[in-house]
């Protein structure tokens, strides 16, 4: 074989039982996963009863933002409305070769952290389409390594500004890879719901999947997923779309909220949370008590809506923080939504890897014979403790390759109180 990761614990079922287990890697491919493999390989990683897991996954990221912060100018009131104009002073003023190193740059940190796959939404109102042209590269470069899917996002609105639906089918003919759309940013609730009609009948009609910003709000009568949700089971979309966000459900009475979880799951809609920006970005006009803001991840996992994380922004003109690590998104869902029981921690790292995985529709995700041998080492023994410590990454492997090592930091943890800093670039 050529790589051998033995005494691997996992974060789901063992094979009969077994604590460890040795997971086979041959080709790109996980090949066996079995209690002691005596098959030799060119290369071995002994885990010692650290978690082995399929890699992070973030289901929504602005990589053609990140990096950005300070441009042209800093958020002074921190707030969406504010973020949105400052890209918009901003695009004018950004040049491809910019873009593309600023993005790289956080490849590099997502892979490090074990992230080995993300969607990133790109802005297609500016008639250059210089951010695609930009992010299609980047996909292109980090092909080998790493799964990047690009969503055309209309980040001023697809009726609302001049020539954006143009821009998105130029973006899709292109290559980008997902529809988007920001229904709640239309001048009127009427416009919200014709822009959402509009672009899921684009979709349907190209084969392709929908995510879009849907009501990151805390307006409670922002109610464009419960569209959402209808044009995806009238046009047959089930499984194939997304809303992301949806923080206005957090606002709803209950009462409503009882008849829209419900189609959310009869349409296949799935939802994806942005712990980070929404603790950060909702609740702005409260006095208190203030809202969290975030949406109802817990009730809508309970409803069996598929439920994914996403890690939005890193040091862009919306969020001066963040690093990469999903591991820290899931401590601060976990946090929001009070979802502290065992079962229900466990949910927020699934959140981060295999939930977000079937949302992006990644084939070969998992820790299986079969499956791309794309994983990560973590220093925990289960996936709680990963969370509560966000665990180093003793190891990255992807496509079969270790791309990135990190030593161990729980006993560092343990006397010093804080993580070692690791620097890490990838050989491109």
């Amino acid at each position: 074989m050529d790589l051998i990761i033995r005494r691997a614990v996992l974060a789901h079922a063992h094979p009969a039982g077994c604590p460890t287990v040795d997971i086979g890697i041959e080709a790109g491919r996980i090949t066996a996963v079995e209690p002691q493999l005596t098959t030799a390989a060119r290369e071995e990683i002994d885990a010692a009863g650290a978690l082995v897991s399929a890699p992070f996954v973030d289901a929504h990221f602005h990589m053609d933002a990140t990096l950005s912060y300070g441009l042209p100018r800093v958020n002074a009131s921190g707030t969406l409305l504010e973020g949105i104009a400052l890209w918009g002073e901003l695009k004018p003023h950004l040049t491809q070769e910019a873009l593309v190193e600023r993005a790289l740059q956080y490849c590099d940190w997502a892979v490090a952290r074990g992230l080995l796959a993300i969607r990133s939404h790109v802005d297609v109102c500016d008639a250059r389409l210089l951010a695609v042209e930009a992010l299609l590269e980047v996909k292109r470069r980090v092909a080998p390594y790493l799964d990047l899917q690009l969503v055309a996002f209309p980040q001023d609105g697809v009726l609302r500004s001049p020539g954006a639906f143009d821009n998105l089918k130029r973006a899709i003919a292109m290559g980008v890879d997902v529809v988007g759309g920001i229904p709640h940013f239309e001048r009127t609730m009427a416009e919200g719901a014709e822009s959402v009609r509009l672009l899921c009948e684009f979709a349907a009609d190209k084969g392709l999947r929908v995510d879009m910003h849907c009501d990151e709000s805390d307006d409670p009568l922002s109610r464009h997923i419960e569209t959402l949700a209808a044009q995806t089971h009238r046009l047959g979309l089930h499984g194939r779309v997304a809303g992301s966000h949806l923080t206005s459900m957090h606002s709803m009475d209950n009462y409503y909220v009882s008849k829209l979880i419900p189609l959310m799951r009869e349409s296949g809609v799935a939802a994806i949370a942005n712990p980070l920006i929404n603790i950060t970005l909702q609740g702005r006009s409260d006095t208190y008590p203030k809202r969290r803001g975030m949406t109802r991840v817990p009730e809508l996992m309970a409803a069996g809506v598929t439920v994914a994380f996403g890690h939005d922004c890193v040091m862009d003109p919306w969020y001066s923080f963040g690093s990469g690590d999903m591991l820290e998104v899931a401590h601060m869902g976990l946090h929001v939504a009070q979802m502290t029981g065992t079962d229900a921690s466990r949910a927020c790292f699934d959140a981060v890897t295999v939930n977000a995985a079937t949302i992006l529709g990644l084939e070969g995700y998992g820790v299986a014979p079969g499956c791309a041998a794309n994983l990560v080492v973590l220093d925990a023994g289960d996936a709680i403790e990963a969370i509560r410590l966000r665990a180093a990454r003793l190891a990255v492997v992807s496509r079969g390759r270790v791309v990135s090592r990190q030593p161990a930091q729980r006993a560092v943890l343990a006397l010093e109180g804080r993580p070692q800093s690791v620097d890490f670039r990838l050989h491109r």
